[in-house]
């Protein structure tokens, strides 16, 4: 049985699947890894570290295409590639399941068994095949980076000749794997850091990293892939009410709040934006859904009211090396799963096979 990498097409996305301990890990399995020329290129990963590491290397997609029985990507596979496939392949990869649905069926009427890194079950069994918390991971610390460049003034608390220096106030809307990894990083900066969240649970967590959670008198649940609950239309106002206030007080907002498949919901008004400190910056990692703040635009730098906005979508490729690391690990550990003796094996009834399968073709599998 084959394994193929395949090159990114995506627009901007520099990141790689697998690199090459990835490679090694999967060829642990008893299956051979084909890998197209320049797969890591963008990651800083040449390709005589693939050879190193046991892989074969093709000539561009169709030939990974032609001789893999499962092909990984990071991004979904453009029309183009779908049509390279073979019938049976498996495909795994951030396939946008939810968004997407044209694209999945195209996969479908390929014949293609496609399995989605974002629709992997949060289950302690699937931990190490976290994609999204490992890509959110990076995310969280490069939006704070983003924001001490923007802000016209120092994150940290400096005591000089010239005088003293007061630190940076940064607010963190949602406590998820971005939200905490951004209170960490924003804290080792030097900013006094304060967050919320709707569901309470994450309070401790929150305050174990040295950041003040902010009691706003709206508290939600969690739903079991654990996220937070939908709420209803007047704790939607109270909170509105209390974030705006809040916003004002702070020199940088970052904001975290998203749900897969779901628009990402207004956390700030266009009147919060204006309470904020001429300077101040937004970074809201919520742009792929529309947004938490109203005046932010998808993969754009604005100015409003003499705040920064930035509305990136895809940070994890802005640091590809380790982002592919920690993907490669998410993305081997899946493969490990799906494999057992060098050959697939499919068992539909387990929960994370299940579960992360968006469409299912003619393979060899144990239903």
């Amino acid at each position: 049985m084959r394994v193929g990498l395949a090159r990114e097409s995506a627009a901007g996305e520099r990141r790689v699947a697998l690199v090459p301990d990835g490679v090694e890990r999967v060829a642990r399995a008893g299956v051979d890894v084909l890998v197209e020329r320049g797969a890591g290129g963008a990651s800083m990963l040449g390709d005589e570290a693939y050879v190193a590491a046991g892989a074969t290397l093709v000539d561009g997609f169709d030939a990974v295409a032609a001789g893999a029985d499962v092909l990984v990507k990071v991004q979904k596979p453009s029309p183009k590639e779908v049509a390279a496939l073979r019938e049976g392949t498996v495909l795994v990869g951030f396939l946008q399941p939810l968004t997407d649905p044209d694209g999945v069926a195209r996969l479908a009427a390929q014949g293609v068994t496609a399995f989605a890194l974002e629709a992997i079950p949060r289950i302690t069994r699937a931990q190490a095949m976290d994609a999204l918390s490992s890509q959110s991971t990076v995310a969280g610390y490069k939006a704070v980076l983003l924001a001490a460049e923007r802000l016209p003034k120092f994150f940290p608390m400096l005591m000089t000749a010239a005088g003293t220096v007061a630190p940076a106030r940064v607010l963190v809307l949602g406590a998820g794997v971005a939200g905490l990894q951004a209170i960490a990083t924003a804290r080792r900066l030097g900013a006094v850091v304060s967050a919320f969240d709707t569901r309470p649970v994450v309070k401790e967590q929150v305050e174990s990293l040295g950041a003040t959670f902010l009691e706003l008198g709206v508290q939600g649940e969690e739903t079991a892939g654990g996220y937070a609950a939908d709420l209803t239309d007047e704790q939607r106002r109270l909170q509105q009410e209390a974030l705006t206030r809040a916003i004002g007080d702070n020199d940088v907002v970052v904001t975290t709040a998203l749900v897969p498949g779901r628009p990402a919901p207004k956390l700030i008004t266009a009147d919060a934006v204006a309470s904020m400190r001429a300077g101040s910056v937004i970074v809201d990692l919520a742009a792929e859904a529309g947004g938490n703040c109203e005046l932010t635009e998808r993969d754009a730098e604005v100015v409003r009211h003499g705040v920064t906005i930035l509305g990136p979508t895809n940070l994890p490729s802005t640091m590809p090396l380790h982002a592919s690391q920690l993907l490669s690990r998410n993305v081997s550990a899946l493969l490990g799963h799906l494999i057992a003796d060098g050959e697939l094996s499919l068992d539909f009834a387990d929960e994370i096979t299940a579960g992360a399968c968006v469409t299912r073709g003619r393979v060899a599998a144990t239903s």
